[in-house]
C-alpha cells in the first residue's frame, strides 16, 4: 500500500484571507502587496522556464539538422571536409547538451522548492463559460438613468439606509454593513447627503452632524475600494479596523473631511433656503401685481414723498390737492403707474356691487380731470 507524500504542503504562502496582522497595519493593503509580489515572482519563474524551453528547442533542432547533413555527406569523398566540419559541430553541440540537461535539472529543483499558494494549489477541473451583458458602469449612465437607478435603490432600501445613518458605534456600523453589503455603494452615500441637507434646513443641527459622520464613513470605504481596486464590500472590515486603532494621521484626515463636509452642507442648505425665499417672494409679488403688471410696493416706494403720504393716510382730498402741484407730465406718469399697480382704481364705484358714494364720485371726477 502506497503512502501519500505530504511534504509539498510543508511550505505554503499565506493566503489572502489570513487576518493575523498587527492592528496598526492596513490588512487589505498588506494582502494586496503580498499577492502582487508573489505574482511577480511567478511571472519571472515562468519567463525563465519559457526562455529555457525556447533555447533547448533551438539546440535540439540544430542537432537534428547536423545529424541529417552528416548522413548525407558520410559516403561522399568530395564532401569529406564537410563531414569533418559537421562532426566537430556535432561534438560541440553534444557538450552543450550536457549543459542543457544540467540547467533543466536545476530548474526542476527550483520549481519543486517553490512554496505552494492559492494560485498554484487551485487548478481548474471543469469550466463553463456563460457570457452575460456586463452592467453599465456609473460613468456610462445618462443623468436620467442615474436618477432612475438612485430612485429604485432608495425605494427598496430607504429604511435600512436611515437605520445605518442613525448608528453611533463603529462596531454597530461594521456589523450592519457586513449583514447588508448591498448598502456599501454610491447610492447610499447620495441619499444620506440629501438627508443631511434636509436636516440642516429643518434646523436639526445635532442630527445632521450625526448623519454627516455616517456619510464620511461610507465615503472613506468607497475611496479605499478605489485605491485598492477592490469591491467596496470587501473593504468594510479594513476601514473599521484602521479607524478604530485611532492612528492620528488617519483620524485627522477623517475629521478634516467630516468638518469640510458639514460646512458644505450648511452652505448648500443656506443656498436652498435663499432660493426658496426668493421663489416665495416672487410668487407673492405676482399675486400683488396690478392690472398693468406693476408691483404696488415698488410703485409706492417710487412715488414723491407728498403723494405717498396721501396713499398712506388714504386721504383723497389731500391727494387731489397735491397731485395738482405736479406738472401735467409728472401727474400723468404717477397716476398711470398707480392705476397699473392697483393702488388707484378708476371708476371703482361701477366695479363694485355697492351704490356709488359721494367719495366715489369725487374719485372719478379727479381721475377724469387728471386725464
Amino acid at each position: 500500500m502506497t503512502t501519500i507524500n505530504y511534504s509539498k504542503w510543508d511550505h505554503i504562502d499565506i493566503s489572502d484571507d489570513e487576518d493575523d496582522t498587527h492592528p496598526n497595519i492596513d490588512t487589505a493593503s498588506l494582502f494586496k502587496w503580498k499577492h502582487e509580489a508573489r505574482l511577480e515572482r511567478m511571472a519571472k519563474q515562468k519567463e525563465k522556464r519559457e526562455e529555457f524551453e525556447k533555447g533547448y528547442t533551438s539546440h535540439n533542432k540544430k542537432m537534428s539538422e547536423i545529424k541529417k547533413k552528416l548522413k548525407e555527406v558520410k559516403d561522399k569523398e568530395d564532401l569529406k571536409s564537410d563531414f569533418e566540419k559537421l562532426n566537430l559541430e556535432l561534438s560541440e553541440l553534444e557538450k552543450q547538451e550536457r549543459e542543457w540537461k544540467k540547467k533543466e535539472e536545476e530548474l526542476k529543483q527550483e520549481e519543486k522548492l517553490t512554496p505552494l499558494n492559492i494560485d498554484t494549489i487551485c487548478k481548474e477541473g471543469m469550466s463553463k463559460t456563460v457570457i452575460n451583458k456586463a452592467p453599465p458602469k456609473p460613468e456610462e449612465l445618462t443623468d436620467e438613468e442615474k436618477a432612475e437607478r438612485q430612485k429604485t435603490f432608495v425605494d427598496k432600501h430607504k429604511a435600512e439606509i436611515k437605520k445605518y445613518g442613525m448608528m453611533k458605534k463603529y462596531q454597530d456600523s461594521q456589523q450592519f454593513l457586513s449583514d447588508h453589503p448591498y448598502l456599501v455603494c454610491e447610492e447610499t452615500a447620495n441619499y444620506l447627503v440629501l438627508w443631511c441637507i434636509d436636516l440642516e434646513i429643518e434646523e436639526k443641527h445635532d442630527l445632521m452632524d450625526h448623519v454627516a459622520h455616517q456619510v464620511i464613513v461610507m465615503q472613506f470605504i468607497l475611496e479605499l475600494a478605489k485605491t485598492l481596486e477592490r469591491d467596496p464590500r470587501s473593504c468594510v472590515r479594513a476601514f473599521f479596523a484602521r479607524i478604530e486603532v485611532g492612528e492620528k494621521q488617519y483620524q485627522d484626515a477623517f475629521n478634516d473631511e467630516l468638518n469640510g463636509f458639514k460646512s458644505r452642507i450648511k452652505a448648500r442648505a443656506k443656498t436652498k433656503i435663499d432660493e426658496a425665499m426668493k421663489e416665495y417672494e416672487e410668487q407673492e409679488k405676482k399675486k400683488r401685481l396690478g392690472p398693468g403688471g406693476l408691483d404696488p410696493v415698488d410703485v409706492m416706494e417710487t412715488l414723491p414723498q407728498r403723494i405717498r403720504e396721501c396713499f398712506e393716510n388714504q386721504d383723497l382730498g389731500m391727494l387731489k390737492e397735491r397731485i395738482l402741484e405736479l406738472s401735467q407730465e409728472q401727474a400723468e406718469y404717477h397716476i398711470k403707474r398707480c392705476v397699473d399697480s392697483g393702488l388707484w382704481v378708476p371708476n371703482a364705484a361701477e366695479k363694485t356691487s355697492k351704490k356709488p358714494t359721494e367719495e366715489d364720485g369725487e374719485e372719478e371726477e379727479f381721475y377724469e380731470a387728471v386725464e
